[in-house]
């Protein structure tokens, strides 16, 4: 192929596909020159253009006769002097930070490293192996390959949303209704039976763990294992090549379609907090080999080093305007080109860092999202905190933003488990977490309620373990959360004992139980409807196998019991927890109320501490709903009136009076109809 090259056109960052050619792209501020790669892949050989205009900080030129399918990279030329904060090696083919797709995906090697193995002088040093045979490719795309027809984004209101977590090949790796060939791909989460199933447990949105290009590194290789999660992500905007069966964007595309069809949101988990490269001693890439001192935050009296306020090496450093682009040209790219309904950001407290390194409401990233015009209708979640200084931000993102709330998990986990002198602390998380999301005109749906998620214990194994094993991740059990807040019920781990199994399903029914009921935005995480266990994993992040994948041929009837109670559970929530309820916060509509039948008074939640119960009231019934997590009967007065059960977690209340029995480790509500004639 003859390429030719031409100047003085426009420039937006990335290969832009205009039908007849190319527009090459690339920001950086301190390199020298900058070179596109082109790629055969049955001669294996590497043609090399210098993109010849330099605008704005941007290298960029045209390429005529450049076809969608092509393969690229780049090579910079820059000073390598990492003690001053630049990485320039154009011995490394760097992938495009804004690529739409990669051929294969990123596995480290050796020679992707921009210093020499062994040398004394460390990353200090300079390595020339070229590192093109080892690096996946770039592949230009058309963009407007998608007939998406007239299917429109569902938009369901936040007060309706029920969220439900899933990691992509995880759900679909051992699931029966989808054809081998397509299990762990997007073609393989659009079949029609997965869709019926979400449907069939009324979720709203499915929330994915990241699906954006990642990387898995040589610690993780020398140990036989992957990085199975994803959060070690390189482009941002190009799906992790596994995902697609046929190599084409339009599996992707047409999963979201048929997700929208049925009218399911579908949210990305999104990490730009930092990347795949690593500390001083990773990778180089992208934005090392780019312009390592623009991308990423470099210790100020040191910029060899890094500010790692993320615990994986590095920072995105979104103070510089560049590195804000690419963020949020990534998230348009998402919510128009792809059409995703909202996002999670991991770690979202380093995003909103300032050029001081600390947590501001008006840094940025929070400032220019609130005013994009496309982003600020997505659905946005923070996950409220990172590994820095005054990292914790629960409850402290702007209006509009929902916050994963930790403190909703914590202690559910804790009453549930019999713990004293948690009934406070529970009536308030159940009602919405007041305390934290009850100011500044911040809504109820704001805290996203979750008991579990990816990282941590599943529902099962919160009630069977009481410590975490680890073993299986090569880091003597060193890693994932020493603070689980679980109870074993009496034997660690698996067992046939009947009384313990069934008791460990009594506590996990109050879990999810608390969870659907609760205000807020519940979240559900994949598998806990059937009660799947990790076997006392809770960091399975490198685990591609049965550690972490559902394993839906082998549901036992435990396991569908749980999918019964969700059921029902989610007609009640649909019913009785609607955006109108919210009026249950008030503390006029909402009372709490002893076993003896009086309300509580302040000295009473220090007496009552293992078992409360509220009264909410509506215009058209009220609720009376009873949590007691004593491991015996307790005897409650209900208030006045006709009540009906509408729930009883253990199936076992029978004798309906004034005063009843409350069953051990259970929940009970009842509903009574106001006469307003």
């Amino acid at each position: 192929m003859v390429y030719k090259v031409l100047s003085g056109l426009p420039y937006p960052l990335g290969a832009n596909y205009d039908g007849n050619g190319v527009n090459f792209a690339l920001f950086s501020a301190h390199a020298d020159r900058v070179q596109v790669c082109f790629f055969d892949p049955k001669e294996k050989k590497e043609t090399r253009i210098d993109l010849p205009e330099y605008t704005d900080e941007v290298f960029h030129g045209y390429v005529a006769g450049i076809q969608p399918g092509q393969l690229y990279g780049y090579r910079v030329y820059g000073p390598y002097e990492p003690e001053k904060g630049h990485r320039f090696n154009p011995n490394k083919l760097l992938i495009d930070p804004y690529a739409k797709m990669l051929t294969a995906p990123i596995i480290g090697h050796n020679a992707m490293l921009g210093y020499r193995v062994g040398s004394k002088d460390l990353d200090l040093s300079f390595s020339r192996t070229n590192s093109a045979p080892y690096v996946p490719k770039c592949v230009v795309c058309d963009e407007h390959d998608y007939d998406w027809g007239q299917i429109k984004k569902p938009k369901h209101p936040w007060d309706s949303e029920v969220i439900y977590e899933t990691h992509l090949r995880g759900f679909t790796a051992r699931n029966p209704d989808i054809d081998a060939m397509l299990r762990g791909t997007f073609a393989g989460m659009s079949t029609p039976k997965v869709i019926e199933y979400f449907k069939s447990l009324q979720i709203s949105s499915i929330e994915l763990l990241p699906i954006a290009s990642f990387m898995t590194d040589g610690f993780l290789l020398d140990k036989n294992l992957i990085n199975y999660w994803g959060y070690d992500p390189i482009a941002f905007m190009s799906p992790h090549a596994l995902y697609l069966s046929q190599r084409k964007l339009s599996e992707l595309k047409h999963m979201v379609r048929v997700f929208h069809e049925s009218g399911i949101e579908v949210i990305l988990d999104v990490v730009y907090n930092h990347t795949g490269e690593g500390n001083q001693m990773g990778q180089t890439l992208c934005y090392r080999g780019i312009d390592n001192a623009s991308y990423y935050r470099l210790n100020k009296d040191n910029p060899r080093y890094y500010d790692d306020t993320t615990g994986c090496g590095n920072s995105l450093n979104l103070g510089h305007p560049r590195t804000l682009q690419l963020v949020m040209d990534s998230l348009r790219y998402w919510a128009e080109s792809i059409r995703i309904d909202g996002f999670r950001f991991d770690l979202a407290t380093t995003l909103a860092r300032d050029n001081d390194n600390q947590y501001a409401i008006n840094s940025d990233f929070l400032t220019t999202v609130q005013q994009d015009p496309i982003l600020q209708r997505q659905k946005l979640i923070a996950e409220p905190w990172d590994l820095g200084a005054g990292g914790y931000q629960v409850g402290s993102f702007r209006p509009g933003w929902a916050e994963w709330n930790d403190k909703f998990r914590d202690t559910m986990r804790c009453f549930w488990k019999g713990d004293e002198n948690q009934a406070s602390e529970f009536a308030n998380r159940i009602t919405a977490s007041a305390d934290l999301y009850d100011n500044k005109g911040r809504k109820p749906w704001e805290s996203v309620n979750f008991i579990t998620a990816h990282d941590g214990f599943t529902l099962w194994d919160l009630v069977s373990y009481n410590q975490k094993h680890n073993e299986a991740n090569g880091e003597d059990n060193r890693d994932g959360s020493d603070n689980n807040h679980s109870w074993n019920t009496g034997i660690e781990g698996e067992t046939r004992d009947l009384k313990i199994l069934q008791l460990r399903e009594r506590r996990a029914r109050c879990l999810m139980t608390s969870l659907l009921l609760s205000f807020g935005t519940p979240m559900i995480y994949g598998g806990d409807e059937i009660l799947k266990t990790s076997f006392g994993n809770n960091n399975t992040y490198a685990q591609d196998n049965i550690y972490s994948w559902i394993n839906w041929p082998d549901v036992a009837y435990v396991g569908k019991r749980m999918q019964s109670l969700i059921r029902k559970l989610m007609e009640i929530r649909k019913r009785y927890i609607t955006p109108d309820n919210n009026q249950f916060r008030n503390q006029d509509n909402l009372i709490w109320y002893r076993p003896d039948g009086q309300p509580m008074k302040s000295d009473d939640w220090q007496s009552y501490v293992r078992a409360v119960s509220y009264l909410g009231k509506s215009p058209d019934y009220n609720l009376f709903m009873i949590f007691n997590a004593f491991d015996q009967d307790l005897k409650w007065q209900l208030p006045t009136g006709q009540w009906d059960l509408i729930l009883d977690t253990t199936n076992t209340l029978k004798d309906m009076r004034r005063t009843i029995k409350v069953p051990a480790w259970s929940i009970l509500l009842f509903k009574q109809e106001v006469n307003n004639g």
